[in-house]
């Protein structure tokens, strides 16, 4: 992927994988960002889905329109699939309300996000505190969250995933893990195996507010004839030995890769990833009485 000059955006490959696209904005940018969105209280983007579209039409247009053809070259192209934007400098400015209207602007950029039943809106936020009681994995701070995509339990398309760091206190460890599927040692040796290509059953905890399961293969492919890759280790629901074998392989070969992308993202960051290749997780912290870590999941299907 070639990087490209936009005024206002500082643009690097990240340090660790020219796959991930790193972006900035500048304090002019974000100056004028803030003027554009303060005449939109949360609350309107929640209930009015047009004024999505307003703010994201107000980041497009502070680029000249370069950053949403840029966004969705890099998440389409194969090769990349993943950028990390966030404000250069952070200050007040920059604080959670306009975190979560600038990833609402950057989103609305390339596609519409699927409705979050966990929190009853189009994005949701989870807090990660020293205690924990929840159903998943999302808010368990001291136990690894393997290799996984999101939306294997949903009916709904889903192409891409934001997460965006709102807030961090106390925290050590808890790294974010990337891995690209093409650079998975394992892929081609499982992806062939005829139980990868298996409909599984996928269900969800309570916590998801989902009423209903679906079934999909672990592997399918895109239009152009290239692997895809749909699963997370906590909710499928194995029919028989040979299913459950099968994911104890496959869960086990992601987490022993060599080739996993390791990265702590600084509050402010937002994180796109194409959903069909790119695998996330994160490290356990260290454990802290008084840890917090809050972050913004917004995920969705592209226009087209």
């Amino acid at each position: 992927m070639e990087l490209v000059k936009i005024d206002g955006l500082d643009i690097q490959y990240h340090d660790k994988s020219k796959r991930i696209i790193n972006i900035k904005l500048d304090d002019v940018v974000i100056e004028k960002l803030a003027f554009n969105f303060k005449n939109f209280e949360i609350l309107n983007l929640e209930y009015k889905p047009f004024s999505r579209f307003t703010i994201a039409n107000a980041l497009d247009e502070i680029t000249s329109g370069k950053l949403s053809q840029y966004i969705i070259k890099i998440l389409k192209d194969r090769k990349t699939g993943c950028l990390i934007i966030s404000p250069k400098n952070n200050s007040s400015i920059t604080d959670q309300t306009f975190l979560v209207k600038l990833s609402t602007a950057i989103t609305h950029l390339f596609g519409n996000p699927n409705h979050d039943s966990m929190a009853g809106k189009y994005y949701a936020r989870f807090h990660i505190k020293h205690v924990d009681t929840s159903d998943s994995y999302l808010r368990k701070p001291y136990i690894n969250m393997d290799l996984h995509t999101d939306g294997t339990y949903v009916k709904e398309k889903t192409d891409w995933l934001l997460m965006t760091k709102l807030e961090e206190q106390n925290v050590e460890g808890g790294e974010s893990v990337l891995l690209h599927l093409d650079d998975w040692e394992h892929l081609e040796k499982l992806s062939k195996d005829p139980v990868g290509k298996q409909n599984f059953t996928w269900g969800s905890p309570k916590s998801k507010n989902i009423d209903y399961k679906v079934e999909h293969p672990v592997f399918s492919k895109d239009k152009n004839g290239l692997i895809q890759i749909s699963y997370i280790d906590q909710f499928p629901e194995p029919k028989n030995m040979e299913q459950g074998l099968f994911l104890q392989r496959l869960s086990d070969a992601l987490e022993g890769s060599k080739n996993k992308i390791e990265t702590k993202l600084p509050v402010g960051s937002c994180i796109v990833a194409n959903n069909y290749f790119w695998l996330h997780g994160r490290k356990p912290f260290k454990e802290n009485k008084n840890l917090s870590r809050e972050l913004l999941r917004i995920r969705g299907a592209f226009f087209n």
